[in-house]
């Protein structure tokens, strides 16, 4: 039953369904939803505490990014739908507000977590008297960002701190005693707290529901509670959001309809299908179902950017589609196509006698597959050249399970490219012996050695004592990212010449994790602890060592 309409919620369901604003499935059917609300002897539509918040962010809050610094905040239709209906319906069994949590999914870049330091602003400033209100996230740095771009917008209001007031605690209206602190999973005593509003961040990131559930529970005695969760999509599988996701869709298709459901707001900006990805552009707008300020605050230019980087890309490809467009994405999916790798193109190691290379290892276990690899190249030839030893020791032959993943131990050691090595454990120093002997026969000389930190001290304790340099190489997203996606360019482009029937292997082996900054890890398809990765491995640090010395590496390929 409608009292009293802005008719920000009505006007943006008529344009959503005649097309002027382009949004999902998922959002039309809960505006359509809302709509039937509207008639219902159930709820009081009353605008007027949402008019109170419209008006003053309107009015009195100034943004607080570039290139919007300092300019009054202008909310778009679709914002002021959303504060319209969070705000609007009232329970006529009681007359207070119907929705206690809401869940706003959207794509990064479209001003989220502005609108929602906004309104927490404007709570603490004439949401009441002896509020305790919260900003919240999975970790104190990311809760810090919506309490600080608070503390921004109030000194713009309030330069002097007359009215308003910070401290290392919290954020004070002296005038009614409201106050905003911050709260994240990493703080201590959650628990007996009184909370009246919280605005949650990028709850993607979570793995379970803890910081909610202290949220919640220090609201149980107030009448009218607000959890707002604000997020992109993410890559923790069955984390909070997988959870969250699918009961605010159950609700969306009225499949469960009690007391708790017919609280709960879910406003999800998403992709009808992934092709809209692909097909979509400035003409037919299809990307707007995701990115609803499209045009108006994130760029199209920007967007037509990351499309054209996820095309080429595993690792930005999954960022891309899971950040810009809330496309689920598994945080460990294959890395390759079996065409990227399946390829012949050998080479005559003799061609380079004498010649300059780069070398890496990954020892990865004692007991288990490990590989060793050069890179050489020729001046002006943009191939990458890699010669590869693979070593295992005997005792894993007689009782691996590998074959069943495809490993043909036997076979490939008969080809020579493969070392068995006596015994239970690789000894270490063989690897090293392995340049040394290129160096004796063919004249290689490493100009860097790359490896990881585990297994490798008898490893350096050889190469030492042959005089070769070596470098260490984390196998972290953060460092390993790049090289992957070079050697996946290389893969692609057949850049890559030399790669073996292990290598092969290893690379259909090889799953892509990717993490919260879209950086990308080599791990083992579904943790199958069968299906080895160490050439795919080796090779990206190899590229590593390669992207670290390209300059000095190419300039001394000609010494012979």
């Amino acid at each position: 039953m409608i009292v009293k309409s802005n008719g920000y919620l009505e006007t943006y369901f008529e344009k959503c369904k005649s097309g002027e604003e382009m949004v999902g499935m998922e959002l039309f059917m809960e505006l359509e939803k809302l709509m039937d609300d509207l008639e219902s002897d159930e709820y009081v539509y009353d605008t007027t505490s949402a008019d109170r918040r419209i008006d003053f962010i309107e009015n009195c809050v100034r943004l607080t990014k570039s290139p919007f610094y300092g300019k009054p905040m202008k909310l778009l239709l679709f914002q002021k739908a959303f504060i319209s209906a969070l705000y609007g319906f009232k329970l006529v069994s009681d007359n207070v507000d119907r929705f206690q949590r809401a869940l706003f999914l959207i794509a990064r870049k479209n001003g989220k977590s502005e609108l929602c330091s906004a309104l927490l602003l404007t709570e603490m400033i004439i949401g009441g008297s002896g509020l305790d209100i919260v900003c919240s996230s999975n970790d104190d740095i990311q809760a810090s960002i919506l309490t600080d771009a608070v503390d921004t917008m109030r000194l713009m209001i309030d330069p002097e701190s007359l009215d308003t007031w910070r401290n290392q605690r919290n954020i004070k209206c002296l005038i009614n005693d409201n106050k905003i602190f911050k709260l994240s999973d990493r703080t201590r005593n959650k628990e007996g707290r009184n909370i009246d509003i919280a605005v949650i961040d990028e709850v993607h990131e979570m793995k379970d529901n803890v910081i909610v559930k202290s949220i919640e529970q220090s609201q149980s005695l107030k009448i009218t509670p607000k959890l707002i969760l604000i997020t992109t999509e993410g890559f923790v599988n069955d984390g909070f959001l997988d959870k969250e996701l699918v009961r605010a869709r159950s609700i969306i298709r009225g499949e469960i309809n009690d007391i708790p459901s017919k609280r709960y707001l879910p406003w999800l900006y998403t992709q009808d299908s992934e092709s809209e990805v692909w097909d979509g552009n400035r003409e037919n707008k299809l990307w707007k179902k995701s990115n609803p300020t499209l045009g108006i605050v994130k760029q199209f230019t920007y967007l037509e950017q990351q499309v054209d980087i996820a095309k080429s890309s595993k690792a930005d490809r999954a960022f891309v589609m899971s950040k810009d467009f809330n496309i689920k994405q598994s945080n460990s999916e294959a890395w390759l196509m079996r065409e990227d790798f399946d390829y012949e193109e050998v080479f005559d190691i003799e061609d380079f006698r004498g010649a300059i290379c780069l070398g890496a290892v990954d020892i990865a276990e004692t007991t288990d597959l490990s590989c060793a690899k050069v890179l050489l190249m020729r001046k002006d030839d943009p191939k990458k050249y890699i010669y590869t030893k693979y070593f295992i020791p005997e005792g894993k032959l007689e009782r691996s399970d590998d074959r069943g993943a495809g490993a043909k131990y036997i076979e490939w050691a008969n080809a020579g490219q493969l070392k068995i090595c006596a015994g239970n454990y690789i000894d270490v120093s063989v690897i090293a012996d392995w340049f040394y002997e290129l160096y004796k026969e063919f004249g290689l000389r490493p100009y860097i050695i790359g490896y990881d930190v585990r297994f490798a001290t008898d490893f350096l304790k050889r190469i030492d004592m042959y005089g070769f340099q070596s470098e260490m190489i984390y196998q972290r997203p953060e460092v390993m990212s790049q090289p992957m996606k070079m050697v996946e360019a290389d893969l692609k482009s057949q850049l890559i010449v030399g790669n073996n029937e292990v290598d092969k292997w290893c690379f259909g082996n090889t799953a892509i994790k990717i993490d919260g900054q879209g950086n990308g890890l080599a791990v083992k398809i579904d943790g199958q602890v069968s299906r080895k990765i160490d050439g795919a491995v080796t090779t990206i640090i190899l590229y590593e060592i390669y992207r670290r010395y390209r300059t000095e590496f190419h300039e001394n390929l000609e010494v012979r």
